[in-house]
C-alpha cells in the first residue's frame, strides 16, 4: 500500500558537534561519513514544523505526554525506553489498565521523568540521559524549546492524531517515529494492518439499509479521567467504521457531554457503556440502574445495554477501538459478523499492537465481554 504523507521529509546530516538542543540550521548535505567528534545524526521535521537533529542510532529514549509511550510500544521500540512518567507506576497503572502497559510490566521499574500528562522534570531527565524526548500534546513551540534548553536533550514534538477523524496525522506520527528509530517497516506494517481491518469492516456493513440499522448511543467515554453516562464521542470510531446509526452523530466530531434530556429524546434502541465507567463511583451502569429518567429508555426497558472496552485511557487505545469495532459489530449486525470469533480476533489485534494476547486478562480487568449487562 502506497501513501504520501506530507511534512515528514528527512535528511541525513553529519554532526560537527554533538547538539545540545534539538533545533539547528537545516542541512541538505548527505555525505554518508562520520564526523571526527561524533557519530551520524538525522534531521527531521517534527509536528511543530521544527527541524530537529538527533543522534543515530537511538538506543535511549523517553516518551512524554498522554499516549506517547503507547505509540513507542506499537512501533516495537519499548525496549529502548529508559524512563517513564508517574502514570506508569504500579498502583496507578493497575487502577486503569492499558494494554500497552499490561504487556510491558518493566515500565513500572524504570526511573521517573516527571508527572503524567507531560509535566516533565528537567533534573530527572538529565539524570536519566536519554538521547531524545518524544513529546505529545505540546501546547507551543516555546514549551519544547524551554525543555530543550533546560535539559540539553533534543525534543521531537509528535501528534497523536485520531483513528476516525484524523488518521493521516496519526500515520504521519508512526512514520516519524519509525524514521527516527530506524523501524520504518514497522510503521508501514501498522498502517497496513489498520487499513486491512477497516476494509474488512467496511465491506461487511456498507450495504446495510439504514432502516435495518438500530439506533445506538455510547456513554461514559473517559476524558482526562472517567466520566458519567452523559459523556460521549459524537464521532465514536467504531460507529464511524461500522456505518452505524449513532444518535449523537448530529453533534459533530468533538467530545461532548450531552444533556440527559437529549439522551431521553434520542431514545436509542441500543446503549453501550464504556468500561472506564467502572473506574468511578457511582458508575454509568449505576446511573442506568437507579436514575428514574433512564428507566424509560427503550434500550433499558428491553435489556439492550452492553459494556464495551475503554476508548480512552491516557489517550485513545487503538487496539481497544478496533476490538470494540468487531464486538459492537456483532451486537448491531449479528449476521454480518457471525463468522468472527471475538476472543481470537481480539488476541490477534492485541498481539499485533502490543505483542501479547491479553483478551482473557482484559476481560477480567474491564469486567466487560460485550454481552448484555444486567441492570
Amino acid at each position: 500500500m502506497q501513501r504520501t504523507v506530507p511534512g515528514l521529509a528527512t535528511v541525513l546530516a553529519i554532526a560537527v558537534h554533538i547538539p545540545l538542543v534539538g533545533c539547528n540550521p537545516a542541512s541538505n548535505d548527505i555525505s554518508g561519513t562520520q564526523g571526527a567528534e561524533s557519530g551520524p545524526t538525522l534531521t527531521v521535521t517534527d509536528a511543530l514544523g521544527r527541524e530537529v537533529q538527533v543522534p543515530q542510532p537511538l538506543e535511549r529514549v523517553v516518551a512524554s505526554g498522554s499516549g506517547a509511550l503507547r505509540y513507542l510500544t506499537y512501533l516495537q521500540v519499548q525496549d529502548r525506553v529508559v524512563g517513564v512518567d508517574d502514570n506508569e507506576m504500579e498502583g496507578r497503572s493497575q487502577q486503569r489498565p492499558r494494554p500497552y502497559r499490561l504487556a510491558n510490566p518493566q515500565f513500572g521499574e524504570l526511573p521517573l521523568i516527571g508527572e503524567f500528562r507531560g509535566k516533565d522534570n528537567p533534573e530527572q531527565l538529565i539524570a536519566i540521559g536519554p538521547q531524545v524526548i518524544f513529546k505529545v500534546g505540546v501546547g507551543s513551540e516555546a514549551e519544547v524549546e524551554q525543555l530543550e534548553q533546560q535539559t540539553g536533550i533534543p525534543v521531537i514534538a509528535i501528534n497523536y492524531g485520531d483513528l476516525a477523524t484524523d488518521r493521516a496525522l496519526m500515520y504521519e506520527t508512526f512514520d516519524l517515529i519509525g524514521e527516527v528509530m530506524g523501524v520504518s517497516d514497522r510503521a508501514e506494517a501498522l498502517q497496513d494492518y489498520i487499513e486491512s481491518i477497516l476494509a474488512d469492516v467496511e465491506q461487511r456493513t456498507a450495504n446495510i439499509p439504514e432502516d435495518e440499522k438500530p439506533t445506538v448511543y455510547v456513554g461514559a467515554i473517559a476524558q482526562t479521567g472517567p466520566q458519567n453516562f452523559q459523556s460521549t464521542e459524537p464521532a465514536y470510531a467504531p460507529f464511524v467504521f461500522l456505518n452505524a446509526r449513532s444518535v449523537a452523530a448530529e453533534l459533530g466530531t468533538e467530545y461532548a457531554s450531552v444533556d440527559k434530556e437529549k439522551i431521553i429524546e434520542w431514545d436509542p434502541q441500543i446503549i453501550l457503556v464504556d468500561a472506564a465507567a467502572f473506574f468511578t463511583s457511582p458508575s454509568a451502569f449505576d446511573e442506568l440502574r437507579t436514575d428514574p429518567s433512564y428507566q424509560q429508555l427503550t434500550a433499558v426497558e428491553q435489556g439492550q445495554v452492553y459494556g464495551v472496552w475503554p476508548y480512552n485511557l491516557y489517550n485513545a487505545n487503538l487496539e481497544n477501538i478496533l476490538i470494540n469495532t468487531y464486538g459492537i459489530g456483532q451486537i448491531l449486525y449479528p449476521e454480518q459478523f457471525e463468522d468472527i470469533d471475538l476472543p481470537d480476533k481480539a488476541d490477534e489485534i492485541l498481539s499485533f499492537f502490543v505483542g501479547e494476547p491479553l483478551y482473557d486478562s482484559l476481560i477480567e480487568l474491564y469486567q466487560v465481554d460485550y454481552s448484555q449487562v444486567e441492570l
